[in-house]
Order: structure tokens, then sequence, then C-alpha cells
């Protein structure tokens, strides 16, 4: 990303705000902060539009008064939207634009194309397919992502992402753990994942658990916000 987008000035808007875990987001914020990023912490549900439209307003009426002293025209505000897949790009884009202008999904992949949107008189935004390196070498992050639906289901077993969100919660949020799945641990993940199928009804015929009906459910309880005020990726680990 910096040698796409070089010297020109970035604005990091931190979706789904409302489902992360504050105290340690916030720690992202100041490290993104002092990397010389604008950063705005938004809800996409609930917070309304005009916080954005100020901060990039500010920016570039600033940025015009520049262009006046050079005798310069001034420039309509244009902005390109970058972001992994399934951050909520295209729910922020129509809640700029003021209608549906672009698809929504809940998967990797919706956005295909480099597409021009015009909002109104002052801002044009291009938005971007997702965007992530072709090859992640860390498997801790290639985790993080596929349980946010940021890469695609088939990557990576569904049971393995799966058990990766029940030891990411037994370790940093086991209020949660017991609160949505009334468990204490995950010491024997056997039989969490049992019980996790019985207590919610993911069962086959003659009463015995699904496993992988199990394993989508925790998926879906993730992606769905069920599950929230965490966050999987610590600061300065």
């Amino acid at each position: 990303i910096d040698e796409l987008i070089k010297d020109k000035l970035r604005i990091m808007i931190m979706t789904k705000y409302d489902l992360c875990d504050k105290e340690e987001t916030n720690k992202w914020v100041k490290y993104y902060e002092e990397k010389g990023y604008i950063v705005l912490k938004y809800d996409l549900i609930k917070d309304n539009i005009n916080s954005i439209y100020s901060k990039v307003e500010e920016i570039m009426n600033d940025f015009n008064i520049n262009r006046e002293e050079k005798n310069l025209l001034k420039r309509k505000y244009r902005a390109l939207i970058i972001g992994i897949p399934n951050v909520g790009k295209s729910t922020l884009i129509n809640k700029i634009v003021g209608k549906r202008s672009t698809k929504v999904g809940n998967m990797p992949g919706v956005t295909k194309d480099l597409n021009w949107i015009r909002s109104n008189s002052k801002i044009e935004l291009l938005d971007s397919p997702g965007l992530l390196y072709p090859n992640i070498d860390n498997e801790e992050k290639s985790f993080n992502l596929a349980s946010l639906s940021s890469i695609k289901e088939e990557i990576l077993p569904i049971d393995e992402v799966s058990i990766f969100v029940l030891n990411k919660l037994n370790k940093f949020y086991p209020k949660i753990l017991k609160e949505i799945y009334n468990l204490d641990n995950i010491d024997n993940v056997e039989e969490s994942i049992y019980l996790i199928g019985k207590n919610r009804g993911c069962l086959i015929k003659g009463g015995e658990v699904d496993y992988n009906k199990v394993y989508k459910l925790i998926l879906k309880d993730i992606r769905d916000g069920k599950i929230k005020n965490i966050t999987f990726d610590r600061y300065g680990e």
C-alpha cells in the first residue's frame, strides 16, 4: 500500500468498531496515527457519515487553499477505497453515496473490478476489490483473516479455523466463551465441540452431534456479530 499510495494523504477508517475490543484496538489506532494516518473509528450501522465528510472536507480545504495560492483551480475530492476483503468497504461507500451503489456481501470477492462512483458534486470514489498479499506466510494472520471471511473458506480447513476461534476466546475472552457457549475452558477440544453441538442443537439423526455444523455455527457467530467486543490481532504480538 505504501508503494501504491506514496505521498497521498490517508484516512484509515476502522469499520465495525462496534464489534471490536476497544482497549486493544485503540493501541492500533495510536500506532497508525504515529505512522501519519488520520484514523477514524466507525460503526457502519449506527454512525453518521458526517464525521467522515467533515474530515475529508478539512483535508481538501487545506489542499485547495494551497492550489488557490498557486492560481490553480480547486479540485474535486477524489478518494481510492482500499481494504482487505469483507471489512465493509461497499457498505461504507453506500453510506457515503447515500444509495445502494455497490453490492454488499458477507463473503470475500463481492467487488470484482475498479469502479468510479460519484456521490455528489464534491466527491468521487474509486472502489477496489479487497486486497491481500498473494501469499500469507504467517499462520496466525491466515487464521485471523479466515475467521472473519477475509479469505475464502476453502483455503483453510473449517474445523481448524473454528478451533482457532475457540482457542482465542479461551485465551483472551473467557467470559465471552462462557456467555456464548457455556464453556469454562476448552482443555478438551473434542468435548467442547460436542457440548456446543448439544447445547445449540447441531444434531443429526439419532441425536448425535453434527461436528461440521458446529464448525459452521462458530464461524457464523463471529461473522454475524454474535461474538463481539473481540480483537484477535493483538498489538505487539
